[in-house]
């Protein structure tokens, strides 16, 4: 961030990329699971709050996450600096705008279903971030404890797919019976 003395004041010690943001028990954050097959012919409408993006501290926040086709993308600055968003889709339509400080927030939205969009700061070589553009509602990112929920899944067989930005991707076979819950893990080995 010695790039921009403006970014390095807005922190009081140095800044690391966490690319990869595991615990000290090996929990990992940031991990991108969601339903990648058994929901085949099923439709569903997207939602009509909107999923925030901001730009705190020079990093996008959140660093990973998750939007459903149709639903609307918003993306604050709530830095005293410009900012650049620049999405990088393969399947929807790439933009780049920039933001000043207490601009007015950038609303956008993506029509394809694509895993994963890199997100960078022309301005900002460090910051990115990584958005999953979803057909349904079941998604999750980890949190700082490793842990995901896919809430109200019916019950049926499905495939869930983990993806982690350095580490890859997993998937597993799951059977969602409609009167508990069902437990699944997955183990993403580090870089030698």
């Amino acid at each position: 961030m010695s790039e921009d003395p403006q970014c390095a004041a807005l922190h009081k010690t140095p800044q690391f990329d966490d690319a990869i943001a595991a615990s000290r028990d090996g929990a990992l954050a940031n991990v991108f699971v969601y339903v990648k097959a058994g929901l085949e012919g099923k439709n569903f409408e997207p939602p009509s709050r909107p999923v925030i993006m901001d730009q705190k501290g020079c990093w996008f926040d959140p660093r990973v996450l998750g939007i459903q086709t149709g639903q609307t993308l918003q993306v604050d600055n709530s830095d005293p600096v410009t900012h650049n968003i620049h999405p990088r889709p393969h399947n929807n339509r790439e933009w780049n705008q920039s933001q000043d400080p207490g601009a007015p927030p950038l609303l956008r939205r993506f029509k394809t279903p694509e895993i994963m969009i890199r997100v960078k700061c022309n301005i900002h070589s460090w910051m990115h971030a990584w958005i999953a553009v979803v057909d349904n509602p079941y998604y999750a990112v980890t949190g700082p404890d490793g842990t995901f929920e896919l809430s109200n899944l019916p019950p049926g067989n499905y495939t869930l797919e983990a993806w982690q930005e350095d580490l890859g991707t997993q998937q597993q076979q799951v059977a969602v019976t409609s009167r508990k819950a069902s437990d699944v893990s997955f183990t993403f080995k580090g870089a030698d």
